[in-house]
């Protein structure tokens, strides 16, 4: 639907980039008191992208070699801003997710902002929703090449 108001609305309010993490009311407000696991599991349900990779064939088994398989899908999504962003999101999250996994001593750090970003074992975070949104919009970096260089240290 054409509606001109709304279009100009949309031509300067840009789709949101990135995440918020807000803590649990009773971990007495900081993201310290936040359970890891059930951070890990929220951050990994990346919902959109999983659909997306599913309706072309692609099954995510939260592995690098998934990564691979993501970074060879055809980006039917660049068209739609609102989608793109959103498969942004999820895609950072996932690569997360995989070097949650797979990466000794990886874990999800919350920023004060509530930016989930991905700290390693020696103390480099990473922002992977950034990566994700890169990809998403431009296809580099590769995800599997993110995670290669990530895992090799």
């Amino acid at each position: 639907m054409d509606i001109p108001f709304l279009n100009r609305w949309q031509a300067r309010h840009a789709p949101a980039r990135g995440i918020t993490v807000l803590p649990d009311p009773g971990s007495g407000g900081g993201t310290t008191g936040s359970d890891p696991a059930r951070v890990a599991e929220l951050l990994s349900e990346c919902e959109l992208l999983r659909e997306q990779a599913a309706a072309a064939g692609v099954e995510l088994d939260d592995s690098p070699a998934s990564l691979a398989r993501l970074d060879q899908l055809m980006p039917r999504w660049r068209e739609d801003d609102e989608r793109a962003s959103w498969l942004g999101n999820d895609a950072g999250l996932y690569l997360g997710t995989v070097v949650l996994l797979t990466v000794p001593g990886a874990a999800w750090e919350v920023w004060p902002n509530g930016h989930p970003v991905i700290r390693l074992a020696g103390g480099r975070e990473v922002d992977v929703v950034e990566l994700g949104h890169s990809w998403a919009a431009e296809g580099v970096p590769e995800l599997s090449a993110v995670y290669s260089e990530i895992a090799e240290g």
